[in-house]
This record gives structure tokens, C-alpha cells and sequence, in this order.
């Protein structure tokens, strides 16, 4: 795939011979890295944009206009503009996550939520019982674009990346199916996003770090732990300060607490209160995930059980992927059992009348008597120990 519209060495030459201030969009529209971008928009699947292209005609698409495409104006995102703005985001990355903090976890290469939820738990164990949780209101939404740019220009000097970084700032929402120019916040959902919002926070970070805090802080969820409630409202009120005055960023203060860990959730994960604390799940994290499995085990969705199974298991792989890290596996048993008494629930109520009961239960070798007794029996717990057979 020819993306540069010529050969490798001679975009070498043409970088080569460009001011080094001038390089940014070349090495965006390098062919690698092109075809990284590429391959990252397929990976991530997602729906097709508003122009209605899906992501497996995206290939074919800039193969025929890719001319046209590198000089094309943007507009509600489509398919191609994630192909964009990825491609943008590779550079930005590699230029800056070098600088940014370590106690910066989100999006970041080789670097994880599950990591951030680890160091939390390792402060409570240093004894830093107490957790400043900050809950920045709308984040996504109230990054001011001037203070964006203006940080991004210290490192970049490249006009063209500049102006097409504010493009798609700007590039606006579509409500109502009327579009609306965005004067504030990231474009939320694609691939730019963490980056800049990584660039926009990492100057919070610094400031912590200056302070000698411990915190942890994946995108825009940051914990600060420090040894008592008192110091806590201190850093509170100070950290408020900060992000409303220089960062130009709003603290939601009715979800934002100085609290016990285990009184908070990070990430969907909960402490306990231990000497040395257990991850647990938060309570809304159990509560979302029954609700999730009550949506797709609903009997009025109209599809075989065989399907019903193959969503929820599919459901299930992704979620014990993130939460099985959990360290109170009682827990994760007592959600098993839900499960499996749910879905025998299920089937006790397809086979509806007793005779098909009876049957179905001597075919699973239940014992004659223990069948027929069962059979006419509603699903209760009584009838459980049966159907577990």
C-alpha cells in the first residue's frame, strides 16, 4: 500500500531535505506507520462512520483516493478519520510517552489498569490509608483546545500536524442529526483521545510528583493516598485548585471524596481493609455485571438457548479477562452459582410441562422417582440439587 504516493527513499530524500521543525506530517504519512494505523483500526473492528464505510473497505478505499485523502477537510467522524487520527496518534506517542509520569497508566504501551489498581494497593499496605479520589467532571468534554494546542506546539512546531490536530478538535458532534462545531474537549471514543488527553493531565501529574504525593492515575480517574482525612482535605482543596485555575478542568465534587480505600472503587476494583488489602470488586461492578447478564439471558430476546450461551460466554471471557484479577474469589464463586441457577432456570421453564420434565430429567440419568417428583415441581431451591445432576 503506496500511501505517500512514492517510494520509501523518496520520502527519505523529502524528509532529508525539509527543515527539521518540518517533519511531523512526513512521519505520519510514512508508510509503516500507515500501515500500523491500518492495522490497529482493523483490530479495533468497531461500526461504520457516518459515511456508511465499514472498517473491511477501508484497505480498498485508500488504495484508490489516498491522494485526495491526505489533503481531504473532516467532518463527523467516519471509519477513515480513525484511520487518521491513529496514525496521528503513533507519532504523538512515540514523542511523548517517554516524558510522561510513571504513575501514568492509561494508554499506554506496556502499561495496564490492572498496574494502577496494583500501586493503589501497594500505598494502603505502605500504611497510606486514606485516598484523595478525584472525579473530573466531564472530562472529554471540557479540554480547552487553545491550552491543548499551545502545550502540543512546545514539541511540535509542524503547522500542517498543528492544524490538523485542531481540525479534528473541532470536527464536532452530530445531535439530533444536526452537526455542531466543538469549542471544547477531545473527540471522545477515537484513537487521539488518550494521547491528548495523556498531554493535558501530564501536567498534574508533574505537579504531583513535585509535591511528593503517591498517586496513581489511569486517563482521567486519579487516586492520591496519603495517612490521614486531615492531610487528604489539604490535597483535596489544593489539587482543586490546580485543575479548575491553570488546567482549566472542572472537579465534580459531589463524586469526588477524601475517603478509606474500601469505601471507593478505582476502576471498578475495591480494597479491603486489611493490613494487607485484597483486591475486591466494587459493589457497581457486581451490580452492572448482573444486570449486563440479566440483558442477555432475557427470555424475550427471541434466540435459540445454543446462542444465548454463545453471547454470554463470549461476555464472560472479557469480563474474567479484567475482574478475574480480583484477590476474593468467594466472590467470583457466588456470581458462578447465579449464573448456572439462572440458566437452569431458563431451561426448567422451556421445557414447560412435566411429561417433557420427566423425560428430559431421566435422559440426564435422574432416577425415576427424583424425576417424577421433580417434574412437577416449579424451579425453586428445592429442585436445584436435581437439575445439578
Amino acid at each position: 500500500m503506496a500511501f505517500e504516493g512514492g517510494t520509501e527513499s523518496e520520502l527519505a530524500k523529502r524528509k532529508a531535505e525539509s527543515p527539521a521543525t518540518e517533519q511531523w506530517m512526513e512521519e505520519v504519512c510514512e508508510r509503516e506507520n500507515c500501515k500500523q494505523a491500518l492495522r490497529r483500526v482493523k483490530a479495533n473492528k468497531g461500526s461504520p462512520g457516518i459515511d456508511g464505510m465499514t472498517v473491511e473497505e477501508l484497505s480498498g478505499h485508500l488504495k484508490e483516493h489516498w491522494p485526495a485523502i491526505r489533503v481531504r477537510k473532516l467532518g463527523i467522524p467516519t471509519v477513515l478519520d480513525r484511520f487518521i487520527q491513529q496514525a496521528v496518534m503513533q507519532v504523538l506517542q512515540r514523542s511523548w510517552d517517554g516524558t510522561f509520569s510513571e504513575h501514568s497508566y492509561g494508554f499506554r504501551p506496556k502499561r495496564s489498569a490492572h498496574q494502577a489498581v496494583e500501586q493503589a494497593q501497594q500505598y494502603q499496605a505502605e500504611g497510606y490509608r486514606w485516598v484523595v479520589d478525584l472525579d473530573l467532571e466531564k472530562f472529554f468534554d471540557r479540554v480547552n483546545h487553545d491550552r491543548l494546542l499551545a502545550k502540543i506546539a512546545e514539541r511540535i512546531s509542524d503547522k500542517r500536524l498543528l492544524r490538523l490536530i485542531r481540525a479534528f478538535l473541532r470536527a464536532g458532534v452530530m445531535e439530533n442529526g444536526l452537526v455542531s462545531p466543538a469549542e471544547e474537549g477531545t473527540p471522545q471514543g477515537g484513537p487521539l483521545s488518550p494521547v491528548l488527553s495523556n498531554i493535558v493531565l501530564n501536567e498534574l501529574d508533574q505537579e504531583l510528583e513535585r509535591r511528593g504525593h503517591r498517586f496513581t492515575r489511569y486517563a482521567d480517574d486519579c487516586n492520591i493516598y496519603v495517612r490521614s482525612r486531615r492531610a487528604g482535605e489539604r490535597v483535596m482543596s489544593s489539587v482543586t485548585r490546580l485543575l479548575t485555575t491553570r488546567l482549566k478542568l472542572r472537579v465534580n465534587s459531589e463524586k469526588s471524596a477524601v475517603a478509606r480505600p474500601w469505601e471507593r472503587k478505582f476502576l471498578g476494583f475495591s480494597f479491603t481493609n486489611h493490613k494487607q488489602p485484597k483486591r475486591r470488586l466494587a459493589p457497581k461492578t457486581v451490580a452492572r455485571f448482573k444486570e449486563r447478564v440479566r440483558e442477555l439471558t432475557r427470555r424475550t430476546r427471541g434466540i435459540s438457548l445454543v446462542r444465548m450461551v454463545h453471547d454470554l460466554a463470549e461476555y464472560l471471557r472479557g469480563w474474567i479477562g479484567y475482574f478475574g484479577r480480583c484477590e476474593t474469589p468467594e466472590v467470583l464463586n457466588k456470581l458462578e452459582k447465579w449464573i448456572r441457577r439462572r440458566l437452569r432456570s431458563m431451561v426448567w421453564t422451556q421445557w414447560k410441562r412435566g411429561t417433557t420434565r420427566y423425560r428430559e430429567l431421566r435422559q440426564r440419568g435422574i432416577a425415576a422417582q427424583d424425576a417424577a417428583k421433580t417434574a412437577a415441581a416449579p424451579m425453586d431451591r428445592g429442585t436445584l440439587p436435581i437439575l445439578q445432576r
